[in-house]
């Protein structure tokens, strides 16, 4: 065999063997990336075992605990204004003040008055004394006495009633000095300096109580009995959610359960009480209100978005120790606060996937994924 066919030869298996390596590390290259792709990323939580409130989820609306319209309790032109609209005020700060000037005549003339009928009085007295003794001596006729006796009781009546006309004269001007009855929150004014103020009649401005408020809202009447025997426990908590608010939702105390069920509606008022010292909740405002009906002891809950669903009924996906999901029929109870009851199938501590459950069967291999 000549030199030439030796090495045609030789290369021939050069190739061959280069080929069979490359093709090798290629297919090994392949499987694991296969498999790689095979393990799905996924989130997971703990099926946690627990007592759970189960809770109606409703809209309510915040009341003030209190509204006046405030108003003079005289008549007069009002002066000048105190507040400023929108602001929060004391009780006994000044709102507004009506022109003292004819109440102030009325009340000095109250009190001249009431000096003269003093001075009268003394001189009745006098009078009244110096006949009684006249009368002890057979100076002076009983008649003459009885009239001077019946001047001193005169005198003594008209000092009362100009007393109370003093009295009245000095409420009359205090009244001209307008006053918030609680602490609240004034609305815009309501009339202007320089208006003739009507007694009892003209309105000045709408005040608020806003620490405490109220929050009332409906539920069905087929939840009533449920309420009532929290109540029976002692206090149900309610807690709202202001929309728009990042803050934590907001605790109260449910307060008021009205005596009778709307019959065009089916529903009942209840109201709660929050303490709102920080202002969070307005008058008027929608909120978003939780309120507890039942107590559910040493039950098992998932979040609500790892219950899945199928023609068979719901399912999970729990994740076990050897990376691998397993499809698990469960029987699903009442949902509260975002968690599902699960009343059969899982036990507390197994994971189940949260997150990434479109991706899986039964049997596949699931990883969590970094966060």
């Amino acid at each position: 065999m000549s030199w030439k066919k030796v090495a045609l030869i030789a290369a021939v298996l050069l190739v061959i063997a280069l080929a069979l390596h490359f093709g090798k590390s290629v297919g090994s290259a392949g499987k694991t990336a296969e498999h790689a792709a095979a393990s799905v990323p996924v989130e997971v939580a703990s099926a946690r075992r627990g007592d759970i409130e189960l809770s109606l989820q409703l809209v309510g609306r915040v009341e003030a605990w209190s509204t006046v319209t405030v108003r003079a309790r005289v008549s007069g032109q009002l002066e000048s204004l105190s507040f400023t609209p929108g602001t929060h005020v004391r009780k006994g700060s000044v709102l507004a003040q009506i022109d003292p000037r004819l109440l102030q005549a009325q009340l000095d003339q109250a009190r001249g008055n009431v000096a003269r009928d003093r001075a009268q009085l003394q001189k009745a007295q006098a009078d009244q004394q110096r006949y009684a003794d006249m009368l002890g001596k057979g100076f002076v006729s009983r008649a003459d006495y009885d009239l001077y006796q019946a001047n001193l009781a005169v005198a003594k009546a008209a000092l009362q009633s100009d007393q109370a006309a003093q009295e009245l004269a000095q409420a009359q001007l205090d009244y001209a000095r307008i006053v918030a009855p609680f602490d609240g929150v004034t609305g815009a004014p309501l009339v202007y300096p320089g208006a003739q103020i009507s007694a009892d009649s003209t309105d000045i401005v709408v005040l608020n109580q806003v620490e405490p408020v109220r929050v009332a809202f409906n539920i069905p009447e087929d939840t009533l009995s449920a309420v009532r025997d929290a109540l029976a426990r002692g206090d149900v908590p309610v807690q709202v959610t202001v929309s728009g608010d990042h803050g934590a939702p907001l605790a109260g105390t449910l307060q008021f359960v009205d005596n009778a069920v709307d019959a065009s509606t089916g529903t009942i008022v209840l109201k709660a009480r929050f303490d709102n010292a920080d202002y969070r909740l307005t008058p008027g405002q929608f909120v978003q209100v939780s309120l507890p009906t039942t107590r559910l002891t040493n039950v098992v809950s998932v979040p609500v978005h790892a219950l899945q669903s199928s023609t068979n009924g719901s399912f999970v996906f729990v994740l076990g120790a050897d990376g691998k999901v397993q499809q698990r029929p469960v029987s699903a109870g009442p949902t509260s606060a975002g968690r599902t009851v699960i009343d059969k199938g899982l036990q507390g501590g197994e994971n189940v996937v949260t997150e990434g459950q479109m991706l899986l069967v039964d049997g596949a291999s699931a990883h969590v994924a970094a966060r």
